[in-house]
């Protein structure tokens, strides 16, 4: 066999294998299983004056008059992740005690098959990330946590209306401060509503991007590194919150 012949085949088998690990990632997984149990009906409460200009519409818009109390929620759906500059297709199942604690758990797959897994939980004020390169565990893990135990009520926004540790501060005609509990600390949260259709447009707030940086910044990258689409929500299910794998 001479030298082209021998480039050839390697660079053939190259091709090949970059064809094969394209099509394992074009695969979408199957969803996980809704929660067991069934859903209670939640009770509702009026919504409270005072609130600022953008957040009543935006309540108004959404719910109405009467805001549903939500005690928990399930949230379950599929997207993708970018790992190590390579984006996975992925399934994603977060379960919420609204509020207090929360539960992540992410798969990564290849061919519709789990390659990598994500199992983040928080839980009275402390988070443990167990990541495909370790376990990621401190107080500034903690902060991060908290940030997005309060804004992934996205998922059930009335809770930062009927959760009296949370309140909104005006800004202008089409932005809010969300102040939320964070230990005997508050942090804050900026929402920016649309002006035509009321809903929320944006939510920002600055964070620890891990436990050795120093100072809290506004993480902006070129593009999503995660992109997840919501399939389902169960909300008031009798379901525990979990703290291992699915």
């Amino acid at each position: 066999m001479n030298l082209v012949t021998t480039i050839i085949i390697i660079v053939a088998v190259l091709l090949a294998l970059l064809l094969v690990g394209w099509v394992g990632l074009q695969v979408e997984p199957a969803p996980f299983p809704p929660p067991v149990g069934s859903a209670a009906a939640p009770e509702t409460v009026p919504l409270p004056e005072g609130l600022p200009q953008p957040v009543e519409r935006f309540y108004r818009t959404l719910y109405g008059s009467d805001l549903p109390l939500i005690e928990s929620a399930g949230i379950g759906g599929r997207g993708t992740m970018r790992i190590g500059g390579i984006t996975f297709p992925a399934r994603f199942r977060f379960t919420h005690k609204t509020g207090r604690n929360y539960h992540h758990y992410i798969e990564n797959t290849f061919f519709g098959l789990p390659v990598m897994k994500v199992n983040e939980y928080y839980t009275n004020g402390t988070a443990r990330l167990e990541l495909p390169f370790g376990v990621v565990a401190g107080p500034k893990i903690d902060q991060g946590a908290n940030l997005a135990l309060w804004a992934e009520a996205v998922w059930m926004p009335a809770v930062w209306v009927t959760d009296p540790r949370a309140h909104f501060e005006p800004v202008n005609e089409h932005t809010a401060e969300l102040v939320v509990p964070f230990g005997n600390a508050e942090e804050r949260i900026i929402l920016r509503f649309d002006p035509k259709t009321a809903l929320l447009q944006e939510m920002r707030s600055m964070r620890y991007k891990g436990e050795e940086t120093e100072k809290k910044i506004r993480e902006d990258e070129a593009s999503p590194w995660a992109v997840l689409t919501t399939e389902e929500v169960t909300y008031n299910a009798q379901e525990p919150l979990r703290t291992g794998g699915m």
